[in-house]
């Protein structure tokens, strides 16, 4: 897990690029967490040297041709290692090679860049959560269909870059 300072610039370009993106079909926060969402990717971005691509399927790509989706979620304090990282049901066949997990503070004063896993072993080794459901790792009620795997099991980002 490594901690990012988030920049004014990098939350600007983040804000520029949210509103140009508007809100997408089944988007559980109607939007609201498109600004996260991005900034989660240059988070991502400053740690992995890589480029970003924003396609459907992925957000990333190394200079390798690996393929990474960034997954990002908003918090209001340090992530711990029990935390769990989530991926929607909506799209659980992306064709990306690994998917990236970042926590972002909701005050957009910094992010960590949590780790990755391999997109096709990640959903048969997650934990499959149903909307409504409460989680009783935290007793958080799930927002929608998803798969969630603790931060402690995710790889260091060594892993897609060797």
């Amino acid at each position: 897990m490594e901690k990012v300072l988030i920049t004014q610039e990098m939350l600007v370009l983040a804000k520029k690029k949210a509103k140009e993106m508007g809100v997408l079909k089944n988007s559980i926060e109607e939007g609201e967490g498109n600004v996260a969402g991005f900034v989660g990717e240059l988070v991502a971005n400053k740690i992995l040297e890589s480029t970003i691509c924003n396609t459907f399927d992925y957000d990333i790509v190394t200079y390798d041709g690996i393929k990474i989706d960034v997954k990002t979620k908003r918090c209001t304090s340090a992530p711990k290692p029990s935390y769990d990282c989530s991926v929607s049901d909506y799209n659980p066949d992306q064709l990306c090679d690994y998917y990236c997990f970042v926590r972002v503070l909701d005050d957009y004063s910094c992010g960590w860049f949590l780790g990755v896993y391999r997109q096709k072993d990640y959903i048969q080794e997650s934990t499959k959560m149903y909307k409504g459901q409460i989680d009783p790792s935290n007793n958080f009620v799930v927002k929608s269909d998803c798969y969630n795997m603790p931060i402690n099991k995710l790889r260091d980002q060594w892993e897609v870059l060797i």
